[in-house]
C-alpha cells in the first residue's frame, strides 16, 4: 500500500492505494497520522489527486479511478448504493435503507456508511438526517455541510443547501 497526501478545501486528505486502486481517502486531522511519501508513488494515487482537485475546482462531479474497500457483500451494496446518489444531492439514512430493500436495516447502513473509507469519493456525505438535519459524519459535521454546499452551488447554482 502506498501512500500520499493532498491539502483540500476541507484539510489535509491522506490517500492510499495500490497500483491496481485506491483503498483509502481519509482526513487528516492529527500530524502523528502522516505517513510519509515514499519514492516511486503509483501513477494512480497523482490521477486521484487529480479527480479530488477537479472535484473541488467544481469540474468534476464523478470519480473514475478504480477503489476497492474490503466489506461484507451488505456493505459492499450500501457503499454501491452512495455511488448512486446523484451529485449535489442527499438523501436521508431511512431512504437509503429504503433503496436497499430494508427499512429496519437503519442502524446496520449508518454503521456502514462510518465504516466508508474513501471520503468524498463513495459520497457518504450525502447521507442526511430524516428531518434534513446535518448527522453523522467521520470527517466531521462542518466538513460534511462544506461538501454539501460545494455540490449544491455548482450542480444549482445556489449559494448554501444548509
Amino acid at each position: 500500500m502506498y501512500y500520499t497526501y493532498y491539502q483540500s478545501p476541507v484539510g489535509l486528505l491522506k490517500i492510499g492505494g495500490t497500483e491496481q486502486y485506491i483503498s483509502v481517502v481519509h482526513f487528516v486531522d492529527n500530524e502523528d497520522d502522516i505517513v510519509h511519501d515514499e519514492p516511486g508513488i503509483p501513477d494512480l494515487l497523482h490521477e486521484c489527486t487529480e479527480e479530488l482537485i477537479e472535484f473541488f475546482n467544481g469540474t468534476r462531479r464523478q470519480f473514475t479511478i478504480p477503489v476497492h474497500q474490503e466489506g461484507t457483500e451488505f456493505q459492499q451494496r450500501v457503499w454501491a448504493q452512495l455511488l448512486a446518489i446523484p451529485y449535489g444531492r442527499t438523501i436521508s439514512y431511512m431512504e437509503q435503507s429504503i433503496r436497499l430493500g430494508d427499512p429496519k436495516a437503519l442502524r446496520a447502513v449508518s454503521t456502514t456508511n462510518g465504516k466508508n473509507q474513501l471520503a468524498i469519493i463513495v459520497p457518504c456525505h450525502r447521507v442526511i438526517g430524516q428531518n434534513k438535519s446535518l448527522v453523522g459524519y467521520g470527517g466531521g459535521l462542518w466538513r460534511k455541510k462544506w461538501l454539501l454546499d460545494h455540490e449544491f452551488k455548482i450542480a444549482h447554482g445556489v449559494q448554501t443547501l444548509f
